[in-house]
């Protein structure tokens, strides 16, 4: 290593650094993902408390005992989304042959436009009866594993949820238990990491939240002046939708675009699909860099491509973790490099 010029010697320190910090990132990621039964819990929880925080202490100010506002908190969540789900189910439920009904007829409507350069409805159900017949076993080994997979996601959501109420109301311990596990003389630079990480985790929430909350309204007033029925339920399933990147708003846009298709028509379906894109397009392109850079410090370029790594490795659950825990890494990584000379920071 002598023999190399010193700006040499840096970059080669600089490359087994960074190869080094990969690696071990690379095996928390394969640690979590075999643990992932009980590492999805916790940080579902951690971003469900640092949502519904703000509340609970609203509650504790208050005078209501810790325990009680941590189950009231749970329980005004649970309502509020067992209640959009509730209302559009029972819109889909009760359009249901309304929404084939038109399918069939839009069908057959691009099948005369287009003549012979199309294929009928009838060939198409023909050969989904022929598809269903021949793999019929693997679809039924499909809907097992769908089930399972269903099965697992409510027993996760159900932890997640029990993991929030002990999270809220033992949150006030929390920087004595870190204090108390640090290294002598350590215990100010962990609480102020601890602190800002979690600041990263609320900021990117409380953005995410007024995200869904513009997106809710702008696709209500939408439904409203085209007379959309369900047009409530259908924002608030779009305003839960808005938590789950892409994916969320591409099933709730759909939703609202079947149901506008069963009780309006073809054509009003149309202008609700251009609702839902238009509204997308303003989300991508302006409120998701806008607002999330500012609540969790980053810039916007580095908020879009770290959905985009989170979304490579972890899928949905990737691109909902990746900006939070990112920024909260950059906000650990402050601390380190600063040593906490300014001490930890004020909750």
């Amino acid at each position: 290593m002598q023999l190399l010029p010193e700006p040499v010697r840096r970059i080669a320190q600089w490359c087994a650094a960074i190869l080094l910090v990969a690696g071990v990132g690379y095996v928390g990621i394969l640690l979590c993902g075999a643990l992932r039964t009980a590492v999805v819990p916790v940080l579902l929880a951690l971003l469900g408390t640092a949502l519904l925080g703000p509340l609970h202490r609203r509650l504790v100010d208050a005078r209501v005992n810790r325990s009680v506002a941590a189950a009231l908190t749970c329980v005004a969540v649970v309502a509020v989304v067992g209640g959009a789900v509730y209302i559009v189910v029972a819109a889909l439920i009760d359009s249901g042959d309304q929404i084939v009904a038109s399918l069939r007829r839009a069908a057959r409507g691009l099948t005369e436009h287009f003549g012979a350069a199309g294929t009928s409805l009838d060939d198409i159900l023909s050969n989904g009866r022929e598809l269903l017949a021949k793999f019929g076993g693997t679809a039924a080994s499909g809907v097992i594993s769908g089930v399972s997979v269903v099965g697992e996601t409510i027993a996760v959501a159900v932890l997640a949820l029990l993991l929030v109420f002990f999270f809220l109301r033992d949150s006030d311990r929390a920087a004595g238990t870190l204090r108390a596990l640090a290294p002598h003389g350590r215990a100010d630079t962990l609480e102020a990491m601890a602190r800002r990480a979690y600041r990263a985790v609320e900021g990117f929430m409380r953005g995410t939240t007024f995200i869904a909350f513009i997106d809710a309204v702008c696709i209500t007033v939408g439904l409203l002046v085209l007379r959309v029925p369900g047009a409530a339920g259908l924002g608030a399933l779009v305003f839960v939708g808005a938590y789950i990147p892409y994916l969320g708003a591409f099933l709730s846009g759909a939703v609202a675009v079947l149901v506008a298709l069963a009780d309006r028509g073809f054509v009003i379906a149309l202008w609700v699909l251009g609702v839902v894109l238009a509204v997308q397009v303003l989300e991508g392109h302006v409120l998701q860099p806008m607002i999330q850079s500012r609540t969790v410090q980053m810039h916007p370029a580095a908020v879009m491509l770290t959905i985009t790594a989170g979304a490579s490795v972890a899928g949905i659950l990737g691109m909902l973790l990746a900006v939070p825990l990112t920024a909260a890494a950059f906000g650990v990584a402050h601390e380190l490099r600063t040593g906490g000379a300014t001490g930890p920071p004020k909750a």
